[in-house]
């Protein structure tokens, strides 16, 4: 079993980001099994951020410059990968008039004006609520950005385990879904992560609140992709996992 889970650890993590792990990075996921084991590769993503975070600590650049580098890190860790569909999910919801066009501009490469707006949003609150994390406590924020690496790549299933394909073909379409009792056990094992954050410093209330602003956000954008498009992409996913990134960085930087 152990040699099962970091097969599945692995998997994702050539999925969701450039690191160099060997072959397989397009192989299809399984995550009507594998769901569990990606709050594990989401931990190691956001460690990879928090590692960014202490070197540039170490440099001693002033905090925001330190958010600013373990964002980054993170964005060049993915290669982008979740931005990129929040970006066309911002342009295809906010630019098409139709459920086709709106299907036709989230596959179009180029990012419009909705979807720029969201990058800078997106890295901007990110980048605010980290360096506000950094100032309480270093080891704070990066217990912030491991306990947001875990969680919000399970909230960005959430469009999966309510609505159907929007389309026959893309990133979406190459996924099944998890059962409800995975999905549950995915969620409570990304939960278990919010003990760096609190080992940190950060309150129990807090990681509470950080876990429900993630379940209500990932609510949110599947409701929405239901009334825009009627069903989920792999873009939708994306736009899932960033929205949560920030709930949670954003509820655990609350006084």
């Amino acid at each position: 079993m152990q040699r099962a889970l970091l097969a599945d650890v692995l998997s994702f993590l050539r999925f969701y980001t450039r690191l160099p792990i060997g072959e397989g990075a397009h192989a299809p996921l399984d995550f009507a099994r594998m769901a569990p084991a990606l709050p594990i590769a989401g931990a190691l993503i956001g460690t990879t951020a928090a590692a960014g975070l202490f070197a540039a600590r170490i440099c001693h650049l002033p905090a925001l410059v330190c958010a600013l580098v373990a964002v980054a890190v993170l964005v060049l860790a993915t290669g982008a990968l979740h931005e990129d569909g929040l970006a066309d999910v911002a342009d295809g919801f906010g630019g098409g008039a139709t459920r086709e066009s709106k299907l036709a501009i989230m596959r179009d490469s180029r990012v419009g004006t909705y979807g720029a707006l969201a990058l800078c949003f997106s890295i901007l609150l990110r980048v605010a609520a980290l360096a506000s994390l950094f100032e309480r406590s270093v080891a704070l924020a990066a217990g912030a950005l491991i306990f947001a690496g875990a969680l919000s790549r399970v909230a960005g299933l959430a469009p999966i385990m309510r609505l159907p394909r929007a389309r026959p073909d893309g990133l979406g379409a190459s996924v099944s879904a998890p059962s409800r009792e995975i999905w549950t056990r995915a969620w409570l094992a990304a939960a278990g992560f919010g003990l760096a954050p609190w080992l940190a410093g950060a309150g129990l209330i807090q990681i509470a609140v950080a876990i429900f602003a993630a379940f209500v956000i990932a609510a949110l954008i599947t409701n929405l992709s239901k009334k825009q498009i009627g069903g989920y992409t792999g873009d939708v996913l994306g736009a899932a996992q960033q929205l949560a990134e920030i709930a949670i960085l954003a509820a655990l930087s609350a006084v």
